[in-house]
């Protein structure tokens, strides 16, 4: 299980200002560096100490294209200076971000190929200082076929990851839990990450459809932000569709609108499917009001109910 990391005392910034980055992929991993090296700068000229990338923003979200545009990743605890990543381009990226920014930054998610030849979809927590402090492996994949709307099976060439992943973001914004897409589907996983780590964020890149997304998208972002009295962010890419992007992948259309949800349920930033940068200052003391206001976490009935996790 991924553990909270402690950090330095010049990265527990108190500056609470969040940073979604929303942006196109293309077929094109060069111009999705690009692009993404300037949405982080817009972040950072924006006064953001925390940034979140897209889900599968250096390739195409295609079961196809994973294996291609995927790379070796290193594990938690990496310091940005132990070796070059020249290997691993899209995390070069982000742990060079991270520190010339000098803030957090949520990777997104990109394909991950392991020593093995398993494929990952995978986000990198990287500190100010260029430390990895979180690595999230989708725990649940997208294995669906909604009768007239999309098909979709991640586990054609994806494999499942199988940790929690929780990492201290500093005074500011305190412990934070991330999952990817549709592990916001299983509050199970949600609630966990709470009760072990007492989380204030629970942070989801996510590429929802545009039959999942009308439907579901925001409604389950409010469901796991009441259920566990915390914000929850989410990430997506922006809106692509054909011809704009006609090449060799199926195109997946993404839902886009990026957003921050209150612990009280209610959407505090949000954008429509165009690219964009969504630029929130959390209130963190509403994560407190609203844990003491409605005491849920000192009501549970243990008595007859429980919810461990799988090492016990």
């Amino acid at each position: 299980m991924s553990t909270v990391s402690s950090l330095p005392a010049n990265e527990n910034t108190k500056n609470t200002k969040v940073a979604l980055l929303q942006f196109k992929v293309t077929e094109d991993k060069p111009t999705n560096h690009k692009t993404a090296a300037s949405f982080l700068e817009k972040a950072h000229e924006k006064g953001a100490s925390l940034a979140v990338l897209p889900e599968i923003w250096n390739s195409p979200y295609a079961t196809t294209a994973f294996e291609e545009y995927s790379e070796k990743l290193p594990e938690i605890g990496f310091q940005y200076g132990d070796n070059s990543l020249d290997d691993s381009p899209s995390a070069k990226l982000l742990f060079e971000a991270a520190m010339k920014h000098e803030m957090y930054i949520i990777g997104g998610s990109i394909p991950e190929q392991d020593a093995d030849g398993n494929i990952f979809n995978t986000c990198l927590c990287i500190s100010p200082s260029g430390k990895l402090i979180g690595k999230h492996r989708k725990v649940h994949l997208f294995d669906i076929d909604v009768k007239g709307g999309i098909r979709f099976m991640e586990s054609d060439t994806l494999s499942p990851g199988n940790t929690l992943t929780a990492f201290s973001a500093g005074e500011g914004f305190g412990n934070i839990g991330v999952g990817i897409c549709y592990d916001i589907r299983f509050p199970e996983y949600a609630l966990l990450l709470n009760q072990k780590y007492k989380i204030n964020l629970l942070i989801y890149p996510g590429a929802f459809n545009l039959t999942t997304g009308p439907a579901h998208w925001e409604l389950l972002q409010r469901a796991r932000a009441v259920d566990n009295q915390c914000f929850v962010l989410t990430a997506s890419p922006a809106r692509t569709e054909p011809p704009e992007v006609e090449g060799k992948y199926k195109h997946y259309t993404a839902w886009g609108h990026s957003t921050v949800i209150s612990p009280w349920g209610e959407v505090v930033g949000t954008c429509g499917h165009e690219e964009d940068v969504v630029i929130v200052d959390l209130d963190m003391e509403a994560v407190s009001n609203m844990r003491q206001g409605i005491p849920t976490a000192n009501q549970k009935r243990s008595d007859m109910y429980s919810l461990t996790d799988g090492t016990k």
